[in-house]
């Protein structure tokens, strides 16, 4: 049984730095998705609509699930239109080699 050693990462998001230990092969997607908070939260401060550091971090949770959930919806219809074209194309093809 192999272990992997988890590494510290030092994030910053709007100017606070967040020390987070993460798998070495995760370590630059979790740095991605703190430059992507970092800019969601600075963007929703620098609109003036909302003050408060909480405030904004719930907002750009918020926008960056709203996204994900957008997302995940187009994947799984995505997912059955491939699936229904690949078993109509199963369909063709063996009524093709049945009628030879």
């Amino acid at each position: 049984m192999s272990t992997v050693k988890k590494e510290a990462v030092v994030l910053t998001i709007m100017g606070k730095e967040y020390k987070i230990a993460c798998e070495p092969e995760e370590r630059q997607r979790l740095i991605e998705s703190a430059q992507l908070l970092d800019k969601q939260m600075r963007q929703i401060r620098d609109s003036g609509k909302v003050n408060g550091a909480d405030r904004i971090a719930v907002m750009a949770a918020l926008n960056l699930v709203h996204e994900l959930s957008f997302l995940k919806s187009q994947n799984d219809s995505l997912r059955f239109d491939f699936g229904s074209s690949l078993a109509d194309m199963i369909q063709k093809i063996e009524n093709v080699l049945e009628n030879r």
